[in-house]
């Protein structure tokens, strides 16, 4: 892929160094112009032609195809959100909760996927069980007896943490066989490599545009597996959300369209496909192609001892062991360098994207 180019496409770039795309990815100029023309089309155009709602839903359509295909799916199985958060909580909301339920998810979840089942712990009595793991790795084992007894099972694809790949198909396979349903947090994995739900197997999949996607901030999106949501009640209800919206007995759109409420902003979804296409012209493949040789070349300059993320590739995390990170972090940005410093491990983590370069990474490592 030719990240020069790509470089050359993001405006941020031209004032710092950049290692923080785990937190929030900076937009190309036609990723934010795109957003613009969306915008100014449905406010300025489309009043006096053929109307607003048609062209928003338009755009809906479009973005949930492109969505689709990004993730291998079909475009009935996703729903548009406005963040991974969102996402989780849509399902989290949806589900008939009592004192006889069980949620596991692991102790690598982000807030995000924490939060929602606190709050059901305490409004619903649910019983939330921690899996612990040991340096971002599952033991099948703990998985296989954690299932057991799960309503439903909580995991990252990729770790915010130490940038570890779960195995999600045995993850998903083991919660299936017990009659666990799966909810995995993918927001870590769209843009930096190929995503495959089918394979997967999981029942609903999250994620968002503003990470390794290079999207805006508020346009996110939530797979459900065909089938998955025959039982589901969302807790919001809208004109999106059932088949006809002015029908007494109203019956909720099939898939995951039920999981939409009502209207939206068409610019940040055209955002969102504009991402998803650039990320296809760069070449999937490609770009984690690059992330790898860019992660191998700072590993090989930190010590086994404080290195936290795997020494083989499989993500572009580099979590490394700091007596002050927080410290590291204000020094770093001082110098004109973004990183970010991790609550748990007590860390500093470096996301490595395509458009970094070596002498960037050779920068951080002077610093350090």
């Amino acid at each position: 892929m030719n990240y020069e180019t790509l470089r050359a496409e993001i405006p941020a770039l031209d004032h710092g160094i950049y290692f923080n795309t785990g937190a929030g990815g900076p937009s190309p100029r036609r990723v934010v112009d795109a957003v613009e023309s969306a915008l100014e089309s449905h406010e300025y155009e489309t009043p006096v032609s053929e109307g607003m709602y048609g062209p928003m839903g338009d755009r809906h359509e479009s973005t949930k195809a492109a969505v689709a295909d990004l993730l291998g799916a079909r475009p009935g199985e996703i729903a548009l959100t406005e963040s991974t958060t969102d996402g989780i909580n849509r399902v989290a909301g949806a589900l008939d909760w009592d004192s006889e339920d069980v949620i596991v998810r692991t102790d690598l979840e982000h807030s995000s996927g924490i939060l929602p089942w606190r709050k059901l712990e305490r409004t619903h009595d649910v019983d939330v069980r921690v899996l612990e793991t040991e340096t971002g790795r599952l033991d099948l084992d703990d998985v296989r007896a954690a299932a057991e007894d799960a309503t439903l099972f909580v995991v990252s694809s990729v770790t915010w943490t130490h940038g570890t790949r779960l195995p999600i198909e045995k993850i998903v396979d083991i919660a299936h066989d017990a009659g666990a349903m799966v909810l995995v947090d993918a927001v870590q994995s769209p843009g930096q490599t190929a995503v495959d739900v089918e394979d997967w197997g999981a029942d609903f999949v999250v994620g968002g545009a503003h990470k390794w996607l290079l999207g805006p901030f508020g346009a996110g999106f939530l797979y459900v597996r065909s089938g998955a949501e025959r039982n589901l009640i969302p807790s919001a209800i809208g004109y999106r959300s059932v088949t006809a919206a002015n029908a007494h007995d109203y019956e909720y759109e099939p898939g995951a369209g039920r999981f939409e409420v009502g209207t939206t902003s068409p610019a940040l979804y055209a955002g969102l496909e504009e991402a998803i296409d650039l990320h296809h012209e760069l070449g999937v493949d490609a770009v984690e192609a690059r992330i790898e040789s860019l992660t191998d070349y700072f590993k090989t300059e930190l010590p086994d001892e404080h290195l936290l993320s795997p020494r083989e590739f499989e993500s572009g995390f580099v979590t490394i062991d700091r007596e002050e990170p927080e410290e590291d972090v204000e020094r770093l940005a001082e110098r004109g360098i973004r990183v970010r410093d991790l609550p748990y491990p007590e860390a500093l983590r470096v996301s490595v994207h395509a458009f970094n370069t070596r002498d960037e990474i050779d920068r951080l490592l002077e610093i350090l």
